[in-house]
This record gives structure tokens, sequence and C-alpha cells, in this order.
């Protein structure tokens, strides 16, 4: 899916509808523009509610931090 939008002179640009609608992006909804290379990649940054779980079952023992206490 291409899609080709325009800067308005405040330096806006519009997210066209498709583009809304197929990654449900909704006003609020935080971006960000990551420079790579000679291109700028537009990255929807994930809700703190659509991360819970995501290291569900992560071993958490010998935690650098927790190692770090002890040794002081």
């Amino acid at each position: 899916m291409e899609a080709l939008t325009t800067i308005s002179s405040k330096y806006q640009i519009m997210i066209p509808r498709e583009v809304r609608e197929k990654f449900n992006l909704r006003p609020g909804r935080k971006v960000m523009f990551i420079p790579y290379q000679n291109s700028i990649r537009l990255v929807i940054v994930p809700s703190i509610q659509g991360a819970r779980g995501t290291f569900q079952g992560m071993n958490v023992d010998n935690l650098r931090e927790e190692a770090d206490e002890e040794r002081e």
C-alpha cells in the first residue's frame, strides 16, 4: 500500500484514510519518526495497555540491578 501526502505550511501531514483504517490510527495515538539511511520511518508507538504481557514468563533471576546492589 502506497500513499502520498503533502507537508503543509505548518509542517503538518495528513495520514490518508486507508492508512488510518488499516493501522487503526486514532487522534492522540503516538507515532515516532526514525531516520533510516536516506529515508524516514514512521513507527506506531504501542500503548502501555498493548504492551501488557509482553515479558510474561521472563526469567527475572539475577537481574543486573539486583547484582549491582549486592556489590555495594
